[in-house]
């Protein structure tokens, strides 16, 4: 039999009912919401945490999966985003070694002078680091570039430099930090939309809530209520003071994922600056080559952004110079977009690199507190200054953060096997085989992912659709949109035996998930046409259960 799961939805929405003020609610579930729940739930404060759509749906899944202290940052001369950035990668590298590793990267040079120059850049990025060094930087002779980036253009290449940064898988960290967060006593849900905010007199005193599986709404009473949700932190301070002015400005940021071999090495490459002088990766990342991104500052944001073509052809150009194999629109396998949430500037302006990328905690004259800006890598240290502003705020027995130490759920030491992004909760999945060998079968030939998985994702990381699975618990949509495609009617089946669901259920799944799934790709394809039902699609699983 296995452990009940801490992250279950139908026990939250129990403990949602049961509670009848709550010290903190957080709204918004991606990283920066996550961090916060996390910290407060550890001090012992009442946590909820709402979530309009899955957890990290949005900017929180996108990233270019860099744990980093941030090299460009260094270069605009922004040194306390850097020092701070870089002891938060130490902090993460020590509490989630499951999902995070240390990772090379080659920065290709081209004159004796850029060696120089970044080779003294670099070593400053080496002493902010301190005793969180993930390795000391030095300078590469032309031969040894071209044997740690196979397939680098050598011609009028005059060396490089190897520098250490951190990698990680983002959704899978956030998942993990909401099963901390609910280890730690918090309630967390997914699916569940604030639609607006409760107040006596000029104080907000909760929210209102909808879920919307069911349509049932709640008014949630809380001593401080926290706004950490991203390019959407507009939305809810508009319902505060509708005429608000807005606080963020959009930039997109565009990946396109490649096959392995057209980077075939551990080392990622660093590319430090391109024809609009930004900064682009190609990194290694669940045997893909994640290569990107870009800056587009937009007007308007959504929760499924799509690239722009012109997103696309400057990754694709700007990787070609640098590579003997040029890969085309054909050889990519998927492109995600993500929106970063800058601070609005105060004058008008198409560039975004001026534009702040540390994070901003403000605190309205109703209470509200609002946090945002930042990244992946700063998220503990963000989440630890907006509960010390809502104790102060709120008026809340202090007591101290302990973040810095708390192992992330799944600590453990990365190994040698895809499971390895589950940690302690590998050897759960495989029991889950065990039991029942037929949930060892690969979803896909030729990919490692089990129907065990889709399994432990539904029972225990509260995923509630195909997209969550495919999306954000086993990363393949990002990896494979049309890989993710084929697999979506064997976890419809699976999950639909999971949670008693019906064959028109299924149906519907496969619709919303195909059409989310196309725009992952370049080019046109058809969707899944099929009547599966729970019965008789794909191999037979007999869900034991729990």
């Amino acid at each position: 039999m296995e452990e009940p799961s801490i992250l279950n939805r139908n026990r939250m929405l129990e403990r949602l009912t049961s509670q009848v003020q709550w010290d903190l609610i957080v709204i918004g579930g991606g990283a920066t919401g996550l961090g916060i729940a996390v910290d407060a739930a550890s001090r012992g404060y009442s946590t909820l945490l709402l979530e309009q759509s899955d957890f990290a749906k949005g900017t929180s899944s996108r990233s270019t999966k860099l744990v980093h202290g941030g090299v460009r940052y260094l270069a605009q001369g922004d040194i306390k985003l850097v020092y701070d950035a870089l002891r938060e990668r130490g902090i993460l590298l020590k509490n989630a070694p499951h999902l995070v590793r240390q990772q090379s990267f080659v920065i290709p040079v081209y004159s004796f002078f850029a060696k120089i120059k970044f080779g003294v850049g670099l070593k400053m990025y080496d002493w902010l680091s301190g005793r969180f060094s993930f390795g000391k930087s030095r300078l590469l002779s032309k031969k040894e570039v071209l044997e740690k980036l196979p397939g680098i253009n050598g011609k009028s290449l005059a060396g490089g430099i190897e520098y250490f940064d951190g990698q990680f898988d983002d959704a899978r960290l956030a998942i993990n930090l909401a099963q901390t967060a609910a280890e730690k006593g918090g309630v967390l849900l997914n699916y569940m939309k604030v639609t607006g905010l409760q107040k006596e007199g000029s104080r907000i005193t909760g929210v209102l809530a909808t879920d919307a599986e069911t349509g049932k709404a709640y008014t949630l009473q809380a001593k401080s209520v926290i706004n950490a949700t991203g390019v959407f932190v507009d939305e809810v301070l508009r319902m505060d003071t509708p005429d608000k002015k807005p606080m963020v400005r959009p930039s997109q940021g565009v990946h396109v994922v490649l096959d392995k071999s057209f980077l075939p090495t551990e080392s990622a490459l660093m590319i430090p600056e391109t024809t609009d002088g930004r900064v682009l990766f190609a990194v290694p990342w669940h045997n893909h080559v994640v290569v990107g991104t870009t800056d587009t500052p937009l007007q308007e944001h959504a929760l499924e952004p799509v690239a722009l073509q012109q997103e696309v052809d400057f990754i694709l150009a700007t990787f070609k110079q640098y590579m003997t194999k040029t890969p085309t629109e054909k050889d990519v396998l998927s492109v995600f977009a993500g929106l970063r949430p800058l601070a609005a500037p105060q004058k008008e302006r198409d560039s975004t690199k001026e534009i702040s990328r540390d994070h901003k905690l403000i605190v309205s004259a109703s209470g509200l507190i609002t946090i945002t800006g930042g990244k992946w890598t700063t998220y503990r240290k963000m989440g630890e200054e907006t509960v010390d502003k809502a104790v102060e705020i709120a008026g809340l027995t202090p007591a101290a953060c302990n973040t810095k130490n708390i192992r992330v759920h799944g600590c453990a030491p990365k190994v040698a096997n895809h499971l390895s992004v589950y940690g302690t909760d590998a050897g759960s999945i495989q029991q889950l085989i065990n039991a029942q060998p037929s949930l060892g079968k690969t979803l896909k030939e030729g990919m490692p992912y089990t129907a065990a998985e889709v399994v432990w994702a539904v029972r225990h990381e509260m995923a509630r659709t195909v997209e969550d699975v495919l999306a954000r618990r086993l990363r393949i949509l990002f990896l494979d949109a049309r890989a993710a495609m084929d697999m979506a009617p064997q976890v419809a089946v699976l999950m639909a035996q999971s949670l008693g669901y019906d064959a028109p259920w299924i149906q519907k799944q496969l619709e919303t998930f195909n059409e989310l799934a196309s725009q992952y790709v370049l080019e046109p394809k058809a969707v899944y046409q099929g009547q599966p039902s729970v019965a008789n699609n794909g191999p037979s699983y007999k869900i034991i259960p729990t």
